[in-house]
Order: structure tokens, then sequence, then C-alpha cells
């Protein structure tokens, strides 16, 4: 396959869940058409649920196919080393008009024993908090399987779990094993390890529309909770047109940029880079071409592209690993 390398859009990906709403639509301006649209899967190549390329040349082309063609040039030769033909990570905004399950994310360990997945590590941007939204994150104080059992079958499990309020800006970096849920009221940016491995542990008594629960995986999640009060909560700096570092982890590094301007980005051709444009408008300028992006705009920089230059007004979280 012959490729021309250039800034990426793919179609989203949108899914209807019990807890969602149209704030995808009215915030994200993303093409729903249904009232229960919880997630928007950005850049996935989870099995199913590929993403296809929406601009350019290579339009309907899926990302697999593009990796396979060209793996170094893609996702970078550091990448390519490490996970082979695999895209790591998995990019979603997400809408909770409703509470998400409490639920908790597999280590790559389990994750890899019990479903051949990677596991589960996560951070969430809040892009837009109703007020008083919340988010639960781990415990108040350290647990036990003991105790975590006794609250889940009397229906309290809530109340030994730490629920934070969440308003727009806020970043919370999940590691495998913290129990939590996104509250009502939020959309959220996730940027995740490439799984869709979820144990549900309590979905508070919902029904669906025939009436039916969701299943939950109380049994597979004994092993994987991390029983352990933990400091989820990120602070980071915001100093203009520089790349400020939010999280830093084995699995991704996530930077938040505000741009007011012209910013010149030279790369090693190791990684890939995705920014996720959280406010504003910006573009980017290659090759004498200017690729134009909004709030709600996901964007994958392929790792051959070693220089060109942001411009605009907008916040960006900008990802690679």
């Amino acid at each position: 396959m012959s490729i021309k390398i250039y800034p990426l859009q793919f179609e989203p990906i949108l899914k209807e869940r019990i807890w969602g709403g149209e704030k995808l639509k009215t915030v994200l301006n993303k093409p729903i058409i249904s009232k229960i649209t919880g997630e928007s899967w950005e850049l996935s190549t989870v099995e199913g649920d590929i993403s296809v390329v929406a601009n350019g040349e290579l339009k309907g082309k899926s990302l697999t196919d593009l990796i396979d063609a060209l793996p170094n040039e893609i996702l970078g030769t550091a990448v390519y080393s490490r996970f082979g033909n695999q895209f790591p990570l998995l990019f979603k905004y997400l809408d909770a008009r409703e509470d998400l399950s409490i639920q908790v994310h597999p280590n790559d360990q389990l994750a890899k024993e019990r479903h051949n997945s990677f596991g589960k590590t996560e951070m969430w941007y809040v892009m837009q908090a109703d007020t008083d939204a919340r988010i639960i994150v781990g415990f108040k104080e350290d647990s036990s399987k003991e105790e975590y059992l006794e609250n889940l079958n009397n229906k309290t499990l809530v109340s030994i779990l730490d629920d934070v309020k969440a308003k727009a800006g806020d970043v919370f970096f999940l590691e495998t094993g913290t129990v939590h849920a996104i509250g009502a009221g939020l959309v959220v940016a996730e940027i995740q390890q490439t799984s869709d491995i979820t144990y549900r542990l309590y979905d508070f008594d919902r029904v669906d529309a025939q009436g039916n629960k969701r299943e939950l995986h109380v049994d597979l999640a004994l092993d994987a909770i991390n029983y352990n009060k933990v400091d989820t909560y990120k602070k980071y700096e915001k100093t203009v047109n520089k790349s400020n570092v939010v999280v830093d982890c084995p699995y991704f590094t996530t930077n938040y940029i505000p741009l007011n301007g012209v910013v010149k980005v030279n790369k090693k051709g190791d990684t890939f880079t995705v920014y996720m444009c959280i406010e504003g408008t910006f573009e980017i300028r290659y090759e004498n071409v200017t690729y134009q992006y909004k709030k709600g705009d996901t964007v994958l920089i392929p790792a051959a592209m070693d220089a060109y230059v942001l411009n605009g007004e907008a916040s960006i979280l900008e990802v690679f690993i």
C-alpha cells in the first residue's frame, strides 16, 4: 500500500448506553441520533470496533490496515518494537446522563490470563460538569475483601467508597484495580489501554428498556480490586504554548497544551502522537497543507510526521507512548 502520511481523523464509533444522553452532540458536535448515546470511540482497534479514516486520501481505510502496511511510520519504532502491530491505546469521549455502574478493571496479568487482553489503566479529563457532579474513585479508607463483600451484599457499597466532586479541567488517573464510577452530569475525555474488559460490581439495581438488569462480575472482580485507599487526582501546570505533563505512566504520557498562537513541533519518529481538542479551535500545518480542528475532534499524528506546526486558540490533550 502506498501511503501518504498526514494528520488522520477517524469516524466516531458511537455507543448507546443505559446511562448515556445527548451531550456528545450538544457539547462535542458528534453525529448522534439516539438520546442515550454514552460513548464516542475516537480511536480504536478493539475487535469489532476498528476505527476507519474519515479524511484525505486514506478515507475508508481501517487503522489496522494502515498499521499492517506501515507499522513503523504509523506507530513509531519504539511503539512497534514493544507492541508489534497492536495499537496500544483507546481514546473516547463519554457523556454520563446517569451514574455509570461501579466497576473495576483487571491488570495486565489477569487480563492476559483470563481474556488474552491488555489490562485497563486509564485517565479522565473532565470537559464539562453539571453543578455538584461527582465521581467515585477507590475506597475512603484502606478496606478488605471481607468489608467490601459485606457492604456489597448489604447494598451499602457506596458508603465505603470515596466520592469526589468534579469540575471542568479536573484530571483523574486510575490504575488497574481502582474501583470507580463516573457520576451523572459529566462529559469526559478518556485515554486508556486498548481493552474493553470491565468487571461490573454494582449497577444501582437498574433495568433496561426490557426490564433486565445488566450482568455483574462480582467473583471475577475479587482478585482484581485494590482494597487500599488511592490518590487519583492529578495536579498539572498550564503554561501557555508548552506541553505540561499531566500523566506519565508506563502505558502513556498525557500533556496539556494551552495553545495561544503558534507552536512548532519536532519529533524523532519513535511514537505516534494523538491530539484531543478539549476547547477552542486550532490547525495543524504540515507540508504546506493546513488541517482544521474544533472542540471534540481527535487526530492521530503518524510517527513519520516529524515536523509540523500547531496554531490557534485551544486547550489540547497531547498523548503518546
